[in-house]
């Protein structure tokens, strides 16, 4: 659910500021200076770890766009679902805890956990199951309930019941964050605490991660954090927007630090669980389970700019991408919410950590990740500001295009088949649950039970098709259409993105919304 950023919580960005206890050296100092600028990006902080050591530790640019406060390694970001590493650990400890094992089914911690489809996958999702990303969802599926949703986090989890899946069990790799909710209940039953309190007593402290919070409610005038920003059209500027409040996913994507405590949860991961102190928060052999790929990812072949980064192997493991990369094995993660993008390297052979955290929705978060990760392994030198920035223009460009030739093709004499009384009412979909159209001022209104955030005036496109512009500058448009029975009377309204480039949590075209009589 959207929230507007309040006064208060804006002036926070200004209050505080600090210089980089460790800072970069001069030519990393340079390149992220000058690619700040090539990406319009508000603000980036980045630290680097090896040997259980800090390299560097430092922020650049600003957490709110045209104010003075800096960015520095103490600035908090929301990391998206950089958090779902930290949600397999939980898991883990409570393996080495003795409280559930890898292989157990899921209902046996969730007695109520159904997922729609054939009964044999609700019986046979194991926990681990739900961290791979195998279990034959869609991309993205019921994204819509968190995404700009205000459903609860067990409300989530027993929705999915609603929802079949696109593919067969344990079969396809297909990204999604509903099974992460359902893995933060399961870390609830099996220990008795919320999952935000569980990582906050078991691994945040334990680790000094002091800073880190598990809820953008917890911001506070005056707190260093930084301020989300997005363009709102294709030729604008960046601008400060809301952040996410994403509190009912949580395990999947809840969590905000900066990169001076992330760069502790990268030490205590490539030492294996054990803590500078000597501890352990989990034993070494739930590491190699953790780094284990559990689903085999397509290795394409990218483009000629692009070929540095093939992979001869790609995997899903337990919240870790696992890729080669210049002959190393190469953990790795990226982190995406509205204004805030992440990324995260681990390469264990040669105990090294990377995080990047950005404030702003530019490819700046991927071209500095493998620039600094070159630099570190001392590898060719690869311009990728200039190449990541190239491929976003791409994509505006492929947008526009696709912009012109569906307004070229648009059959704007042909109306729709009923008028637009007839077309208002009530529509509920299974697992979303219900919109209402409205007419107002000739046109209609969308408006979603659970998502205010994503109210919408229709406008007609053609035939029986009109084009959902979101009030929401940055939620994506969509196209709607409806369907007609034999009698004339509405029997179905469908929903997919307008534009190629709509990130896969506007997962529209997973609708059926039929009118409620």
């Amino acid at each position: 659910m959207i929230r507007r950023l309040t006064a208060a919580l804006l002036l926070s960005a200004l209050l505080s500021s600090g210089g980089s206890a460790q800072a970069a050296p001069k030519d990393v100092d340079a390149y992220v200076t000058q690619a700040l600028k090539q990406f319009d990006q508000p603000g980036v902080a980045i630290a680097v770890v090896q040997d259980g050591k800090v390299v560097f530790q430092q922020g650049w640019g600003v957490r709110l766009a045209g104010m003075s406060a800096k960015v520095d390694e103490n600035t908090l970001f929301q990391v998206a679902s950089n958090t779902k590493a930290v949600t397999s650990a939980a898991l883990a400890i409570l393996v080495a805890d003795g409280k559930l094992r890898w292989d157990d089914p899921v209902t046996d911690y969730l007695p109520w956990f159904r997922l729609g489809g054939d009964p044999y996958v609700t019986r046979e999702m194991t926990v681990q199951d739900l961290l791979i990303h195998r279990s034959g969802l869609s991309l993205g599926a019921g994204d819509l309930m968190w995404w700009f949703g205000d459903f609860s986090r067990e409300e989530i989890a027993r929705r999915l019941r609603y929802i079949t899946p696109a593919t067969s069990f344990r079969s396809h790799y297909a990204y999604d964050n509903v099974l992460y909710v359902v893995a933060g209940e399961v870390v609830k039953a099996a220990s008795g605490m919320e999952w935000d309190d569980f990582v906050r007593t078991r691994i945040f402290a334990p680790l000094g991660m002091r800073r880190t919070q598990t809820s953008v409610r917890m911001f506070a005038p005056g707190d260093n954090v930084a301020v989300p920003h997005a363009r709102v059209n294709t030729a604008g500027a960046m601008e400060p927007i809301s952040w996410d409040t994403v509190d009912n996913i949580g395990a999947g994507g809840g969590i905000n630090s900066s990169v001076a405590d992330w760069a502790k949860w990268l030490m205590v991961q490539l030492d294996s669980g054990r803590t500078q102190s000597g501890s352990r928060l989990w034993p070494e052999e739930q590491t190699r389970i953790m780094w284990n790929p559990g689903i085999n990812i397509p290795v394409g072949v990218p483009s000629p700019a692009f070929m540095a980064l093939r992979a001869n192997f790609n995997g899903y493991a337990l919240g870790w991408g696992v890729r080669d990369y210049r002959g190393f094995k190469l953990m790795n993660h990226t982190g995406g919410l509205a204004g805030m993008l992440s990324r995260v390297f681990l390469v264990p052979e040669k105990r090294l950590g990377i995080v990047v955290l950005t404030n702003g929705e530019s490819n700046a978060f991927n071209a500095l990740g493998w620039w600094v990760l070159d630099y570190m392994l001392r590898a060719p030198k690869t311009d990728w500001a200039s190449v990541y920035a190239e491929a976003g223009n791409s994509t505006l460009a492929a947008d526009r295009a696709f912009e012109d030739s569906a307004a070229a093709a648009r059959r704007k004499d042909v109306g729709p088949s009923l008028p637009l009384s007839a077309l208002a009412g009530r529509y509920a979909d299974a697992w979303y649950g219900e919109v209402t159209l409205t007419e107002e001022a000739g046109h209609l209104v969308l408006t979603w039970s659970r998502s205010p955030g994503l109210t919408a005036d229709l406008e007609h496109w053609q035939y029986d098709t009109f084009r959902a512009r979101m009030r929401v500058p940055y939620a994506a448009d969509a196209f709607v259409t409806f369907q007609l029975k034999h009698d004339g009377i509405v029997d179905r309204m469908m929903m997919v993105p307008v534009l190629p480039s709509t990130d896969f949590s506007f997962d529209y075209q997973d609708l059926l919304f039929r009118p409620v009589r």
